[in-house]
């Protein structure tokens, strides 16, 4: 029996397997976890990681969109 759909589109549209994508998804995950948090001890202590959060999206933002196949993908469901 083959995969459902849900779990196989998504992931050959970027090139990856379901395993490759949700390896990703997982680490960009993480990274934004990780935002969050510098961003919320910024808010009590402002001279705490002033730029951090910012930055990390910014190298995810890059990241997301640089990948030609993975952009596209992206750019398709935002525009």
């Amino acid at each position: 029996m083959a995969a459902p759909h849900i779990f196989i589109d998504h992931p050959r549209a970027v090139g990856e397997s379901y395993t490759q994508h949700a390896g990703f998804a997982l680490r960009f995950a993480g990274q934004l976890a990780m935002a969050a948090g510098a961003a919320a001890v910024h808010a009590v202590c402002p001279a705490l990681f002033d730029h951090s959060a910012s930055a990390r999206v910014k190298r995810l933002h890059a990241q997301l969109c640089d990948d030609p196949a993975r952009g596209e993908a992206y750019l398709s469901r935002v525009a």
